[in-house]
């Protein structure tokens, strides 16, 4: 079965198939490597959000990327009273269209070697490539690889990456 825009490439994240039939939270509740955003969407109460009609583009950070952060980041960050936080620093991992692997790609081959995307929260993303890896920058400077791409969904893409970015 065809998903959107004859999507039909099935990609493994976390252990589980990610059917582009599905929508984004669908497929990313069965990655056993994106559980702490998942809790983190649903604590946002971004849920619906994600669930509808898009098309977004999700820079998904893995369970790692989360425990990356300095001790007692996460949890401070779902507790209810950090919840605009929260929904401001998850909005920043989201761009509202549906850009693929290659999209971006043009998109650094036309800025000369990098390319900006308003990201829901408001402000932009950087993409390059940096030694054959597609990479995004946040706002504070800090990089992120994307380590699986083009993981197709009915309402867009999802593209893994490797840090948790900041606004």
């Amino acid at each position: 079965m065809a998903g959107p825009m004859g999507k039909t490439h099935t990609v493994m994240v976390g252990g589980a198939a990610m059917y582009p039939s599905r929508n984004i939270i669908q497929n990313a509740v069965h990655s056993r490597d994106h559980t702490t955003l998942v809790a983190a969407v649903k604590a946002a109460g971004l849920v619906d959000t994600l669930s509808g009609k898009g098309p977004f583009t999700v820079f998904a950070p893995t369970n790692e990327a989360f425990a990356a952060l300095p001790d007692g980041t996460v949890q401070t960050l779902l507790k209810p009273e950090n919840k605009a936080l929260l929904t401001r620093i998850l909005t920043y991992h989201v761009v509202a269209g549906d850009y693929t692997g290659a999209d971006i790609q043009k998109l650094i081959r036309e800025g000369g070697g990098s390319a900006s995307l308003k990201t829901v929260e408001g402000e932009p993303l950087t993409f390059a490539i940096n030694n054959g890896a597609l990479t995004v920058t946040d706002a504070k400077g800090n990089t992120a690889r994307v380590t699986i791409a083009d993981v197709h969904q009915s309402n867009g893409e999802i593209h893994v990456i490797n840090k948790v970015l900041m606004p």
